[in-house]
């Protein structure tokens, strides 16, 4: 799901104390390394390019259907057994689970989702192109480049002749934009498997600095249903009891509430009455977006919002009812996940191609959540391409960037073979 984050004062004076602590010394980048991440840039744009073209947005069945195969072949290609598992969605779309041994120690897992948000024929009037230092298309950042980037430094370590992992797994899931409820399940049991997990969502920009991200909140789906009393709209509206009016009402009552309680985030986002055009409803439903990044502070939003509502009421003889409940768990990475980022980090600053933010906490919510559900694996989140205007007219990655998340990507995985 989409990233966007804004780098506070807390977050630099974090970023501060990595690096007073871990020293200032930069190694010489791997030249050889280094010269197949520039060589392989044009390749990957290519494969990004057939990947954007396939549109396949989380409803989409024939294209992610498509995506699937696509990605199924690419991973055989690089040498991996390759497994479908279809997901409880009513999609029923596939995830593609890839699975290479090596002869090292180290049980790693990459992964990326498939899906975007995008309608069927988004390519109409947002087509693929380029301009400048930046590559444009509907789920180009979120995700396709994170899946682009993964494929690409397999084939660079695959040509290195690279073996030096127990097993190395990627997972390519087609429902994350919509909370993972077919896949989520999957990530978790193979994430315990794992000693590391890697995750693609998007990265930063040169403006901002890119960043990995070792939180993120827990996804939460906020519902307030009121129910009132059906009446003919036209000969007696007086004899009902109108909930749309008491939805209207409550939605601005409870807009602020979240704002009270810390860890607590919400927004409404939808609205649904499906009720006659000449009756006087009976029943509304709002539906909101919460982000929850201190532990179990759902509950203490739902009943600040009963409250709220219970002591608000505008329509009389309406009863209106919230419920929190979380869609997708979140994520705080481990001490293991604080050292893989530290290892990114001195990996980035050798190409000198500018700041690689660490980030404790950000509002967004991705399958990390699930990844580090349990706390077995080293989980860090954010390592797929620079991007920007996730989910809108708009997306984008850097071209510049790619050589450079490459190296970092390659350069990671040998070092984290290295480890016992």
């Amino acid at each position: 799901m989409a990233m966007r984050s804004v780098l506070t004062g807390a977050v630099l004076c974090f970023n501060l104390f990595l690096s007073v602590f871990t020293g200032p010394t930069t190694a010489a980048p791997d030249e050889k390394i280094l010269t197949a991440a520039n060589r392989e840039q044009s390749s990957l744009i290519e494969t990004l390019k057939d990947l954007v073209m396939i549109e396949s947005g989380s409803n989409d069945a024939p294209g992610l259907a498509a995506m699937a195969d696509n990605l199924d072949a690419r991973l055989q290609a690089l040498g991996f057994t390759t497994e479908r598992q279809k997901s409880s969605t009513d999609v029923g779309a596939d995830t593609v689970i890839g699975t290479i041994t090596g002869n090292g120690r180290q049980k790693i897992m990459l992964m990326a989702h498939m899906d975007t948000i995008y309608e069927t024929g988004i390519l109409q009037t947002q087509p693929w192109k380029v301009e400048g230092n930046k590559l444009y298309g509907p789920g180009i950042a979120d995700d396709k480049g994170g899946i682009a980037l993964i494929l690409h430094a397999l084939k660079i370590l695959r040509e290195m002749g690279w073996t030096d992992y127990a097993t190395l797994k990627v997972l390519f899931n087609p429902d994350e934009e919509i909370g993972s409820h077919g896949s989520g399940e999957t990530i978790s049991r193979l994430a315990d498997q794992s000693d590391t997990v890697l995750s693609f969502e998007p990265t930063g920009t040169k403006s901002s600095g890119a960043w990995l991200l070792l939180g993120t909140a827990a996804y939460a789906s906020v519902r307030m249903e009121v129910k009132g009393r059906g009446s003919h709209a036209g000969s007696s509206p007086q004899t009902g009891r109108n909930a749309v009016i008491e939805l209207a009402h409550q939605l601005l009552a409870t807009r602020d509430v979240a704002k009270t309680i810390p860890g607590a985030q919400l927004n409404w986002t939808n609205v649904v009455s499906d009720k006659a055009f000449n009756q006087i409803p009976d029943r509304a439903v709002a539906v909101g977006d919460g982000r929850i990044t201190v532990p179990d502070v759902e509950k203490t939003l739902q009943e600040a919002l009963q409250a709220k509502v219970d002591s608000s009421k505008l329509v009389p003889d309406t009863q209106t009812t919230v419920t929190v409940t979380i869609i997708r768990p979140g994520f705080v990475a481990t001490p293991a996940g604080y050292a893989v980022a530290h290892l990114a980090k001195k990996i980035y600053d050798e190409v000198r191609g500018g700041n690689l933010w660490i980030i404790p906490m950000v509002k967004g919510a991705t399958d990390a959540g699930y990844a580090g559900r349990s706390g077995k694996a080293a989980v860090v989140e954010s390592f797929g391409l620079p991007g920007a205007d996730y989910h809108a007219s708009n997306e984008y990655i850097e071209i510049d960037a790619i050589p450079r998340h490459l190296y970092l990507v390659v350069r990671l995985l040998t070092e984290l073979g290295k480890q016992n």
